[in-house]
């Protein structure tokens, strides 16, 4: 298996695999391959883009994909997605495209990795494993907005 710098070809095989991933009763999602290649294509558009796949036997298991993000007193890296296919979870892969990820920022000597991820998957505990620790000063927050299609008429 390679860790290797993430090409636009690569977007349609991480889109299947990033729908293989979520597409469940733990992260409730309902991703369809378009809509999900069109979702990893915005990252990789981004012009700080940083992303890596693993790959073997010529076939893509894994992939992060992340940019950097300037700070007000060191840029940093900022995980939007990572992950790794089902069948090929549990053999180290998210593992050495985190490694490769970590390498990139001390070779351009950001300040480190921040990333946000479900409280109630195992994704935390993974990333715990790997020297992340919960920030209690930040809060994430959203707010739902009605889809146009489904506010009733005036």
């Amino acid at each position: 298996m390679i860790i290797r710098e993430m090409k636009r070809d690569d977007l349609p095989a991480c889109a299947d695999i990033l729908c293989s991933v979520y597409n469940n009763d733990l992260w409730q999602c309902h991703w369809t391959p378009p809509v999900a290649l069109e979702y990893l294509s915005d990252f990789f558009a981004m012009r700080k883009f940083v992303g890596y796949v693993a790959e073997e036997d010529h076939q893509i298991l894994g992939g992060i994909f992340a940019h950097e993000k300037v700070w007000w007193n060191n840029s940093e890296v900022f995980v939007e997605e990572m992950f790794v296919r089902p069948a090929a979870q549990q053999r180290g892969i998210g593992s050495r495209l985190m490694a490769q990820l970590e390498t990139y920022v001390l070779h351009h000597e950001l300040a480190g990795i921040t990333l946000s991820t479900n409280r109630y998957a195992p994704a935390p505990i993974f990333y715990r494993k790997h020297g992340f620790v919960d920030c209690g000063h930040v809060l994430f927050m959203a707010k739902e907005l009605p889809c146009p299609e489904t506010t009733p008429d005036a």
